[in-house]
């Protein structure tokens, strides 16, 4: 909420359309009411570009982004690998640096040629991981303005992020959006689906949780929580306790800003963290 607000004064300087999004993903009307959303922004868009929207072509946009889901889930597959095929710190950067890609088509060229290089080297024994190296899934908030002092730090001291959970991670490029039924509902359907923690209840992020740690091998979890993101810090607690008692595995939560003055203590606390596993 605190971050919608700001768009009122964004409002100020740009053209802006904020979209109201139900908070209950499990309601039958929050789906009425997000695909009614998704229909008032097609035609805010016809209205401000003078384009025609056509079914046609919301079609192809979802082929088009499905195919980049596969590919970028091919990608995070490597770090199922023991040892994975790449360092957690360097999946991140491609991961972040794909969100600036315009031309989708060569995207999927460069992620294809990057995914099978990096296959053929594995298959030559180079991987850059030690084997022994502690396999660490991230979960929380957006790691992007904290990639250095949390990612970085946990690959300097003994450890591998193996998956992203977080937001700007796998979580929203594990499901695809159906492409057998109206676009507009599978727009609809696929969005609200996506487990945020503004979500009430989100149970769906323990689902996916579960899913992830087995699917990778984890060893730990660490929760970032940035400040000022309630509804993280609300969620940690129970995230805690379902890594700790339903999983078995050691849990850190780390809540932090992108200001460089707790680096230390969070050097220290990590190196704890992966010390006692």
């Amino acid at each position: 909420m605190e971050r919608k607000k700001m768009y009122e004064l964004l409002g100020q300087k740009k053209n802006m359309h904020v979209m109201q999004l139900p908070q209950n993903s499990q309601d039958k009307t929050s789906l009425e009411l997000w695909k009614a959303e998704i229909i008032k922004l097609k035609e805010r868009l016809e209205k401000d570009f003078g384009v025609e929207i056509t079914e046609e072509k919301i079609k192809e946009a979802i082929r088009i982004r499905n195919n980049e889901r596969e590919l970028l889930k091919e990608f995070y597959s490597l770090s199922k690998l023991n040892p994975p095929a790449l360092w957690g710190y360097d999946l991140h950067k491609v991961i972040d640096g794909s969100n600036f890609s315009m031309d989708k088509a060569l995207q999927a060229e460069q992620f294809t040629e990057m995914i099978k290089d990096l296959k053929e080297k594995y298959a030559r024994g180079e991987s850059p991981v030690n084997k022994d190296a502690k396999r660490i899934l991230i979960t929380g908030c957006p790691s992007g303005g904290v990639l250095d002092k949390v990612i970085k730090t946990i690959e300097e001291c003994g450890g591998v992020v193996v998956c992203l959970e977080n937001c700007t991670g796998i979580k929203e490029k594990y499901k695809l959006v159906r492409e057998d039924i109206d676009p507009i509902d599978a727009l609809a359907e696929k969005y609200l689906s996506v487990p945020c923690s503004v979500m009430s209840p989100n149970t769906g992020r323990l689902e996916f949780l579960d899913q992830l740690i087995d699917e990778y091998t984890v060893d730990g979890v660490v929760d970032i929580t940035l400040q000022a993101c309630h509804t993280y810090a609300v969620e940690s607690f129970s995230v805690k306790e379902f890594v700790n008692k339903e999983k078995g595995k050691p849990y850190l939560n780390i809540e932090t800003n992108y200001s460089p003055s707790d680096v230390g203590q969070i050097k220290t606390r990590i190196e704890a963290f992966i010390e006692m596993m």
